[in-house]
């Protein structure tokens, strides 16, 4: 047996680019590799994990596989992209030289780039260029830029984020271990190591397995209603197939189809086998699938957090984190039994249930400007006719209103692992699902998320995130929901002061939600004409004249809306010009818009904005932000006024001044803070 202390080694990035033990080491990256890849999305979550973890004693970032060639060569074999993005990140704090270097075989461009870094040369590798831009930018956006804060992170990096280096031996034929490697198709992922692990518990209770094991493997196809993974089970979900009837693990139907490939399988003989995929029939009256907001590892932990909280008197939901890179950890704090893991399995149907049921799906395909992607609908069907899906709600005020409410925190929390809203959503479900009481829940959560954590400055970092388990402190009460709000003093602009840039989306998701509810509330449904008492009153609280009613009809939260748009440019403010640079940071001036609309167009004056975003022919950027739109009729009314009124009228570029973003940042937050 071979000594593993000299094949595996748990090491800290220090380890790894700074330890030389006498001499520097390279770890080159061979042609079969592909090109370095990770976009911006991803290096911002890495950044941000490590940042969110810096409290804590280690941060795991996964496996680095390698094999030794000479005395200082190691040719990575797995990992390197996570390498490589930690060796830009090093670069981009500042580190100019490290001991041990990474390069690329046979890619002269992306080696030279890699060596030179930051000063690139006229040929460049674009990736690793991209790259260290994206780590540039996530760094001053999450750590920020004083020296102390770069330095606590920096340190955090080095001795505190580990790595788990496995060294394929020398006696290791390399081509059988490629061979392996492809039969499996992939590594063998955490989930699969779970389930094992879940499933020795079993052994003996053949029953018991058999369910199991179809309901894990039901559950984990995410883009697929789980009525259509367990078809004809009205035992389970009734005669229409649309409600939940059993109330424990032992109500499921005994299997009869057999186990899955992985069923009775230990741990040992699940990482000797190849990984092969189970094909599933599913019913041909429906079959379209939907993009899922969660993977399966990470509604395994939620999952997992709801079935502690229901089953553990001392669990503590403070010490649980929904990163799927920590689920074998989570399941190893428990003690499991036979018992734990039959409670787990049906929480995990339930929850796919209600996943489905009740939580919103994105249909398939990018996001258009007059059709509502986000879609809140349960699975039907009665007798032999043909399933079709239906809206949660009857009453299309709370459909609408429950798609808003949801749309909202998803576009706001689309990383997998801040998906705290859904856990919260799922926990109350399964305490109550009565449909009226999940809006009002839901509607409370949105108030409780802005006044109590975002207008908290005690939950939010100097950049204006929220801590690490802000969430969970101020939502839960020992195991208990608590959405009701704190009833302390909160103060916007103590919090967001003019000159501050560091607003987060939430904030303006919150915004938009409520000028939609206030529309919802006063308008629609009411055929109020232009000109009409009730829509003059309605738009004077917006602060602009009458822009009809097609921007409220057709809003969605679009998953586009990820750029920061000051409507008066900051090109053009500073000390010598109309408007200060201080002036033009401020909500007033602030909306959410696509990312394209803002890089085409963010140098442009204010009117000029008006005409582009107006002009029928562009994509409306209404939809993207009701914010943005009252800002936009604000500069047309301002034109209008002096077209009409020589007197009104102003220089050109001055359609929308700092006075009007004081104005309407008033208007606005005699809205939301009501």
């Amino acid at each position: 047996m071979k000594d593993f202390k000299t094949i595996l080694e748990e090491c800290s990035i220090n380890d790894i680019y700074f330890s030389n033990r006498g001499t520097s080491v390279l770890y080159k990256i061979p042609i079969y590799q592909r090109n370095y890849a990770w976009e911006q999305s991803e290096i911002h979550a890495l950044i941000k994990d490590i940042h969110d973890s810096i409290d804590k004693n280690v941060y795991y970032i996964g496996t680095l596989v390698t094999y030794k060639r000479d005395d200082n060569t190691y040719e990575v074999i797995d990992g390197q992209q996570r390498l490589t993005t930690i060796y830009i990140i090093l670069k981009a704090l500042g580190i100019e030289t490290m001991p041990n270097r990474l390069t690329y075989s046979a890619r002269k461009v992306s080696a030279k780039t890699i060596e030179n870094m930051p000063n690139f040369s006229d040929e460049y590798d674009q990736g690793v260029v991209n790259g260290y831009k994206y780590a540039k930018d996530a760094i001053d956006e999450i750590v920020g830029k004083k020296e102390p804060d770069i330095k606590a992170f920096k340190d955090f990096l080095l001795n505190k984020v580990h790595i788990i280096h496995y060294r394929v031996p020398k006696d290791v034929d390399l081509n059988h271990y490629f061979e392996v490697m492809n039969s499996r198709g992939e590594q063998l992922e955490k989930h699969e190591i779970v389930k094992a692990k879940l499933s020795e518990q079993l052994i003996g209770d053949n029953d018991a397995m058999e369910k199991f094991s179809r309901i894990w493997e039901a559950c984990s196809d995410m883009s697929i209603y789980i009525q259509q993974k367990l078809p004809g089970m009205t035992d389970v979900f009734g005669e229409t197939m649309e409600s939940f009837e059993i109330e424990s693990f032992e109500d499921f139907p005994n299997c009869t189809l057999g186990i899955s490939s992985l069923g009775f399988k230990t741990i040992s003989e699940l990482l000797n086998s190849p990984i092969k995929k189970t094909e599933t029939g599913i019913e041909d009256d429906i079959n379209d699938r939907f993009q899922p907001i969660i993977d399966f590892p990470n509604f395994l932990l939620v999952v997992l957090k709801i079935t502690r909280i229901l089953k553990e008197e001392d669990f503590d939901p403070m010490s649980f984190t929904l990163d799927d890179k920590e689920l074998i950890r989570e399941f190893e704090k428990v003690n499991l039994t036979p018992d734990f893991v039959k409670e787990f399995a049906y929480n995990l149907l339930l929850a796919k249930y209600y996943l489905d049921s009740y939580i919103i799906h994105h249909a398939n395909g990018d996001d258009k400007v007059n059709e509502n992607p986000w879609k809140l609908q349960g699975y039907f069907k009665k007798g032999n006719k043909a399933a079709y899906l239906k809206d949660l709600y009857e009453d299309k005020a709370q459909q609408s209103e429950v798609v808003q409410l949801l749309s909202m925190f998803e576009v706001a929390f689309s990383p997998k692992q801040r998906k705290n809203y859904l856990f919260y959503s799922i926990l109350h479900l399964f305490k109550d699902w009565d449909l009226d009481n999940y809006l009002i829940f839901l509607r409370k959560l949105a108030d409780k998320y802005f006044y109590d954590v975002y207008l908290n400055a005690s939950k939010l970092n100097d950049i204006n995130q929220p801590k690490p388990n802000s969430f969970d402190e101020t939502v839960l009460r020992g195991k208990e929901l608590s959405v009701e709000l704190e009833g302390e003093e909160r103060y916007f602009e103590v919090i967001y002061p003019k000159g501050s840039y560091n607003i987060p989306l939430y904030v303006f998701n919150y915004t938009d939600y409520k000028l939609w509810k206030k529309y919802l509330d006063e308008l629609r449904g009411s055929k109020a004409k232009k000109g009409s008492p009730s829509r003059i009153v309605f738009y004077d609280a917006l602060g602009c004249s009458d822009f009809e009613l097609d921007t409220f009809d057709n809003f969605y939260f679009s998953r586009t809306r990820k750029s920061l748009e000051h409507y008066y440019p900051q090109a053009k403010a500073g000390a010598n010009m109309p408007v200060s640079a201080t002036a033009i940071n401020c909500f007033g001036n602030f909306a959410m818009i696509g990312s394209d609309a803002n890089s085409s167009g963010s140098n442009w004056n204010p009117i000029d904005k008006k005409n582009r975003y107006l002009d029928a022919k562009s994509n409306p950027v209404s939809v993207a932000s009701i914010k943005f739109r009252i800002m936009l009729q604000i500069c047309q009314d301002n034109y209008d006024a002096g077209i009409k009124d020589e007197k009104l009228k102003r220089d050109f570029g001055l359609e929308w001044n700092s006075e009007d973003m004081v104005k309407h940042q008033k208007k606005i937050l005699e809205i939301i803070m009501n």
